[in-house]
């Protein structure tokens, strides 16, 4: 094993290896898929919508196996992809710093020796986690090392399936609209990525200025000297509490509905390749029990984020406080509790996301046909789950099944690369640690898919091949051999 110290410092010098090694791999591959036009307007092979980390792998595998016909479209300008710099307002990543994550097997492509290459070995060493803004800057150079083609300022409003068995993708974008034809689609579209934002019905009916959920934009310097409180206790929660105080909140209540604050995080405690390669391989019932258990234990925010929190003197922890009523008091709320009632100016949701077709535009024309769990599981009774109820039922490639056979056989080609996937296939695809692995069965999938459409193809250009490797001078048949020595002798004669 090479020792870290010799690492080249400098960005030049670290993509200059990156570089050298992939050409020792000889990677990309050459492309082989065949070209296809509708209309005289070329195909594109894979459309992967969001070009936050899991779209930016998604491409970097496709392009590593040869499929270099692809596109990756992001609605957010460069470099604001994805929620690193956006929604996500933790100080740093709650992953350990040095899980290699997208560098899709490449030591040179890792997070640690981009870091490395900045600020130098030491500076490695005395890192605690990877701090949010410089990860995005790693995305960033991820994407133009990887020379990646993402394109940015572009919304997908529909995912259409056509009669030729391929897929219109409309867009619009600053200049208008404009409608891809792709063989498949990718949804690397993050937590989110089937549905929303869930917000409980007691914020029904309650004036919008007043609360807000994690994953909204929030004006935290206008929340100075408010009273704000934060529904829920898990990392996004703590993070927004932290930022309210940090920008000047007079007071901070919390609202949680346990006795404690969760403190195992039990799916990193039996992290393996076993759990990474393995779990899609469980029987159903097995799969449904460890997310069920692992869901039901809740997964603890990160110490420094509640330490962050609770270093405020202001900063009120209230357990076993679930919101039984939420009222509008004139220009500010009243939360109770069974422990009490509580003014604030703002309240905030922590309260995670949930997976709902219905709120996908871009999926109306498809979300009646995916088939999820609940459609064809019989769900214990010992262990009921509405959101694993609801989450989708996906094929070995995350594509989408149909709840009725035949009836949209489209879904095999719109593949679910996003965190709902994670009950059919294991946290491959909303997450650093196994995102890799994810990418690269989400696109060996898609491969063995394009070459078995286009087996004609492949057949023709097999019976067309005549490149000659011998020449046929290169070694003569013993009796031919024996003949030209005799007649040579004849003709000397």
């Amino acid at each position: 094993m090479s020792d870290p110290s010799s690492m080249p410092q400098g960005l030049d010098a670290l993509e200059a290896r990156l570089k050298q090694d992939l050409a020792w791999l000889e990677l990309p591959a050459k492309s082989w898929v065949p070209p296809r036009d509708v209309d005289g307007k070329p195909v594109v092979d894979v459309v992967i919508i969001g070009g936050g980390m899991a779209g930016l792998v998604a491409s970097g595998m496709l392009k590593r196996l040869g499929v270099a016909n692809h596109v990756v479209l992001d609605k957010a300008p460069a470099g604001h992809e994805g929620p690193w710099i956006t929604f996500a307002r933790m100080r740093t990543l709650r992953s350990p710093k040095q899980l290699t994550g997208p560098a899709i097997g490449l030591p040179a492509l890792t997070f640690r020796a981009y870091y490395e290459a900045l600020y130098g070995n030491e500076a490695w060493g005395a890192l605690d986690r990877a701090p949010r803004e410089i990860w995005m800057n790693y995305l960033i150079w991820y994407r133009r090392v990887l020379d990646l083609p993402v394109r940015n300022g572009i919304s997908v409003d529909a995912v259409i399936p056509r009669e030729d068995g391929m897929l219109d993708v409309i867009c619009s974008h600053g200049e208008g609209t404009e409608t891809l034809v792709a063989r498949h689609v990718v949804l690397a579209t993050g937590r989110d990525g089937l549905g929303g934002p869930y917000v409980p019905p007691i914020a029904d009916g309650i004036d919008r200025k007043f609360w807000a959920h994690t994953a909204d934009a929030i004006d935290f310097a206008a929340l100075k000297g408010k009273r704000v409180g934060v529904l829920g206790a898990g990392a996004s929660a703590m993070d927004n509490a932290a930022t309210a105080l940090e920008a000047g909140a007079k007071r901070l209540d919390m609202f949680v509905r346990r006795k404690e604050l969760p403190r195992i995080n039990k799916f990193t405690g039996i992290g393996s390749q076993g759990v990474v390669h393995g779990f899609a391989g469980l029987p159903d019932e097995w799969k449904w029990r460890f997310l069920n258990y692992a869901m039901g234990q809740q997964t603890p925010p990160p110490r420094p984020s509640v330490l962050r929190v609770s270093a405020f003197p202001q900063a009120h922890l209230h357990l076993e406080s679930p919101i039984t009523a939420l009222a509008q008091d004139d220009d500010h709320l009243v939360v109770t509790t069974p422990k009490g009632c509580y003014p604030v100016d703002f309240l905030i949701f922590g309260t995670g996301f949930k997976v709902d077709l219905t709120s996908r535009p871009e999926l109306a024309a498809v979300a009646s046909h995916i088939r999820l769990w609940r459609d064809r599981f019989p769900v214990p009774a010992d262990m009921p789950n509405s959101e694993l109820e609801g989450s989708p039922d996906l094929g070995d490639a995350f594509e989408f099944l149909e709840t009725e056979p035949g009836a949209c056989p489209a879904l095999a080609k719109i593949h679910c690369f996003n965190f709902p996937a994670t009950l059919s296939h294991g946290k491959l695809t909303g997450d650093i640690p196994a995102i890799s692995e994810g990418a690269d069965r989400l696109a060996r999938g898609i491969v063995r898919a394009l070459f078995a459409a286009d087996r004609e193809r492949h057949f023709e250009n097999l019976q067309a091949f005549d490149t000659p490797e011998l020449l046929g001078d290169e070694w003569a048949d013993d009796e031919m051999k024996t003949l030209s020595e005799s007649s040579s002798e004849r003709t000397s004669t």
